[in-house]
């Protein structure tokens, strides 16, 4: 017993090594490599959609920073979508320069409902051809005034879809909101930009992103709707041989929650989003990546699965062996220290391996984040427990009926703030 307990931990490490060690290839490749340099021979036609729901404190200051592109005013649309709201989000936008349309539906909920409405408008209008693209945001993002621009170069270099580099608005407010800062730090530097560089498909994270027209009106307006549609967007894509673009010259800056509560329901869709996408994906995946030998439906085939599935398992089976200690008499309770240590271990190797990733991200953004060098520093600590907290919210979303429910933004701040 006390042997297949020190084996089953040793073998968990050695799959999970085995799986993912294609990322420490991807930190290598984003430390040495340079993106190339990419310039536009036509400036592109775009509409910006956001979808809102009772973002009247934060909407305006993302419309200021659409209205102050380094990119000719003439050649973006602004649309938001007030998704049955119930404050004045529409005035606002109004006020500040979009194209505003309410919708009042409580039986079609969630962000992927909002994008279909207004895409279906659009489409049914007479501005239906007039766009080459379409930006998405969240109501509560903030724009680099040079995002439309260098989206725009590598949306003309041939690209249908291109993600950005994300940062955060509140990084400094504690250890959760640096937690979530640091994570998307890491995934646009050492995921997206390595994927970039090396010709494989990269994943849209959220928000902040384009998409070409075309694709739009050949999947008939935005027809993701899982709790997490943008994973479900790049995953339907790469299965398709779709290769998502990164532009880490375009920066977007969003909220992260603050409260723990905020954040576990936040989590808790997102973890029951990639179960969702998991069980209506997963299988192509698989036969793409057998069939294909696609590296990119490995990639996002990692990116849902199996790391949570293997970690519940391992945790339950570790708790097991540790009750069976408890209640055992005799020579067993030798099970208990062995399993105890064997949990240490393990938690020790994957905060090992956490810290590096969030050590490194946090050396080499040091200018892109704003906050002091001393919390800096210190979220790098926090950063592997963060982490760990998915494992609970993990194993509550596998049994608990979750439905998107809006997260709230307070957060005031321009552009010119967030960078001082």
């Amino acid at each position: 017993m006390l042997s297949f307990i020190n084996n089953f931990n040793f073998v968990i490490l050695i799959f999970f090594t085995l799986c993912y060690s294609y990322q420490f290839v991807y930190a290598f490749v984003a430390l040495v490599s340079k993106p190339k340099t990419k310039t536009a021979k036509k400036l592109h036609r775009y509409a910006v959609i956001i979808s809102a729901r009772n973002e009247s404190a934060v909407i305006g200051e993302l419309i200021k920073s659409i209205k102050q592109q380094n990119y000719p005013a003439e050649l973006v649309d602004v649309y938001v979508v007030a998704d049955n709201c119930t404050d004045n989000t529409a005035e606002v936008s109004r006020n500040a320069g979009a194209i505003v349309y309410e919708r009042f539906n409580q039986q079609y909920v969630g962000k992927g409902y909002a994008l279909d409405y207004i895409f279906n408008i659009i489409h049914s209008s007479p501005k239906k051809d007039a766009y080459d693209g379409y930006f998405v945001f969240d109501a509560d993002n903030l724009l680099d005034e040079n995002y439309i621009a260098e989206m725009n170069k590598v949306f003309d270099s041939g690209y249908r879809v291109v993600t950005s580099y994300r940062n955060s608005k509140n990084y400094a407010t504690n250890w959760i909101s640096a937690g979530y800062s640091l994570w998307f730090l890491r995934e646009a530097k050492y995921l997206n930009n390595a994927r970039m560089q090396l010709g494989t498909s990269c994943a849209i994270s959220g928000t902040g992103f384009l998409i070409h027209s075309d694709i739009i009106k050949e999947n008939g307006g935005w027809k993701h709707h899982l709790l997490t549609e943008d994973i479900e967007f790049s995953i339907d894509s790469v299965i398709k041989g779709e290769i998502i673009g990164y532009c880490g010259a375009a920066k977007i800056y969003d909220e992260q929650p603050s409260s723990f509560e905020q954040s576990w329901n936040q989590r808790l869709r997102w973890s029951k989003g990639f179960y969702q996408v998991f069980g209506k994906y997963g299988a192509k995946l698989a036969k793409s990546v057998v069939k294909r030998r696609s590296f990119s439906c490995y990639d996002m085939l990692m990116t849902i699965s199996p790391a949570m599935f293997v970690t519940i398992a391992s945790v339950f089976t570790n708790l097991v062996f540790l009750m069976i200690g408890m209640f055992s008499l005799g020579n067993n309770t030798a099970i208990i220290p062995t399993t105890l240590m064997a949990i240490a271990s393990s938690f020790l190797n994957f905060y090992c391996i956490l810290y590096f990733f969030g050590l490194l991200t946090t050396i080499t953004e040091w200018n892109q984040i704003h906050c002091s060098a001393g919390k800096k520093i210190f979220y790098t600590f926090t950063f592997p427990i963060f982490i760990f907290t998915y494992i609970p919210i993990a194993i509550v979303a596998l049994f608990k009926k979750v439905e998107w429910t809006p997260i709230t933004h307070s957060v005031v701040k321009s552009i010119e703030e967030v960078r001082q």
